[in-house]
């Protein structure tokens, strides 16, 4: 068991995912159960980078669904190309006026022309969305169904009949079941409560924001360029922004854009003048920004050589780091 967890972790990592022991063995069991992954966690933390990670390193294909308020189920399904559908009934004007023609009543055209819908609604004339695409694909997917959160409830009842069985029913068709179960994934920022028959059917995940020495692994592999010391400064700086007050916390992926904004303004350290003209990377809130400026202009130390007191919380440890007697 442990070696099969070692070389999922192996394998996401050669693809540039970091994962605890947690996530692979998940991942490993949603594989062999053939069981959704309801995966939550604060926004920007690897929850959608998960899913990409896993079809690279199974070789599948990846179908996204991006969930928000309104979407309903042909949207996510189905529809019919209904633009498509007139163009063939102009181009086959002259055909229906001979199937018509010597009816001898309204209904009598109408009986024949009933004989013929079936072309007009056959899988031609049907536009697969995401959930009938990965159902429908040839060979086997992954399927993220990004922020279910942002849906209303009434989809996610709606999806958890269709993932259920791995089917859905189009009227004018049938019944289509999927070729290949796919492995899907569910990601959530805990913007509302999941039903809990939604949870009873997944696997489930959390994902935090990692802490200092995996971030900094993340900023190494991702921004191999930017010095160590300035990574291990920048890391420093991103955890201790996270122990402030703050309306929006940086994600993962800022710190990334930060370490990779540093390199291109060739910094070489982390001085009061870069630090507080590339804020905006990582704080999206102007009151953000403010709170970080005061907690640098008010700082004893470097926050790279901070005494800490060992009664501060990590938090508040983290946010002291923020001060400093800069260059």
């Amino acid at each position: 068991m442990a070696s099969e967890m070692g070389r999922v972790k192996d394998a996401l990592r050669n693809v540039q995912y970091i994962a605890t022991d947690e996530i692979s063995t998940v991942m490993f069991l949603a594989e062999k159960l053939g069981k959704p992954v309801l995966v939550e966690g604060p926004a920007g933390v690897g929850k959608t980078e998960l899913a990409q990670a896993w079809a690279k390193i199974s070789s599948r294909p990846l179908i996204r669904l991006q969930c928000y308020e309104g979407l309903d189920e042909s949207k996510a399904l189905y529809e019919w190309e209904y633009a498509k559908q007139m163009l063939y009934t102009q181009l086959l004007r002259d055909k229906l006026s001979q199937i018509l023609a010597n009816a001898n009543s309204l209904t009598e055209a109408a009986d024949r022309l009933a004989q013929e819908e079936d072309i007009f609604f056959s899988e031609r004339f049907l536009l697969a969305r995401p959930l009938l695409k990965a159902m429908t694909s040839d060979v086997p997917v992954v399927l993220l169904i990004d922020e279910i959160d942002r849906a209303d409830a009434e989809f996610e009842a709606f999806l958890l009949e269709a993932l259920s069985q791995f089917q859905v029913s189009i009227p004018e068709i049938g019944t289509i079941k999927a070729k290949h179960q796919p492995v899907v994934l569910l990601t959530s920022n805990n913007t509302r409560e999941l039903s809990e028959a939604l949870k009873r059917r997944c696997l489930y995940l959390f994902i935090d924001y990692p802490s200092q020495e995996v971030e900094l692994n993340i900023v190494r592999m991702r921004v191999p360029e930017l010095p160590a010391r300035l990574a291990a400064q920048a890391v420093e700086i991103v955890q201790g922004l996270r122990g402030m007050d703050l309306k929006k916390n940086p994600s993962v992926s800022e710190t990334i854009d930060w370490a990779r904004a540093l390199v291109m303004l060739n910094a070489d350290s982390l001085d009061r003048e870069t630090l507080e003209n590339t804020l905006t990377v990582l704080l999206k809130h102007e009151s953000d920004v403010q709170k970080a400026k005061r907690a640098v202009s008010g700082g004893r130390a470097n926050p790279m050589e901070n005494q800490r007191d060992p009664r501060q919380t990590r938090g508040q440890r983290r946010a002291s780091d923020l001060g400093g007697n800069w260059s």
